[in-house]
């Protein structure tokens, strides 16, 4: 009788918060082209401050907004198969939506710099998940430098 044994790798709290972003930013990427979730679809630019286009009616958004959550989610999972690189996509996306943030808040809204677009939602919310990345790469290395000390 053969037994048969899985060999998963059991990925750290790095790693499994990198591979949560990638897929929440995958999905938020997929949810921007589908319209009802995404409100005023038709009015969408491929990158102008005048997509009236808004996920969940909310957050500005364009083609290429839409592109970079994509890729964004992406990075995500292929960095989350090491430690190393879940700890650099957290810490870099992080300071990367720090600097979205400042960029937002510098450009105006109506500005023909506000390209991505943004809108005040969408700078705010840069904020949040610039400071959590940061903060969950720094948490959870620090975590598991610990752990691997014991």
């Amino acid at each position: 009788m053969t037994t048969h044994t899985s060999h998963r790798a059991v990925r750290t709290p790095v790693q499994q918060a990198a591979l949560l972003f990638g897929v929440v930013f995958l999905l938020v990427g997929v949810l921007g082209f589908i319209p009802g979730i995404t409100t005023d679809y038709g009015s969408m630019e491929f990158a102008s401050h005048e997509s009236g286009a808004e996920l969940f009616g909310l957050f500005q958004v364009s083609i290429l907004h839409n592109l970079v959550h994509l890729a964004y989610g992406l990075a995500g999972l292929a960095l989350s198969r090491t430690a190393a690189g879940a700890y650099s996509y957290l810490l870099v996306g992080g300071a990367v939506y720090l600097v979205l943030w400042v960029y937002g808040l510098s450009v105006g809204h109506d500005s023909d710099a506000n390209f991505i677009p943004l809108n005040t939602a969408d700078d705010w919310l840069h904020f949040v998940l610039g400071i959590v990345m940061i903060g969950l790469a720094l948490a959870l290395r620090r975590r598991s430098t610990r752990a691997g000390a014991r």
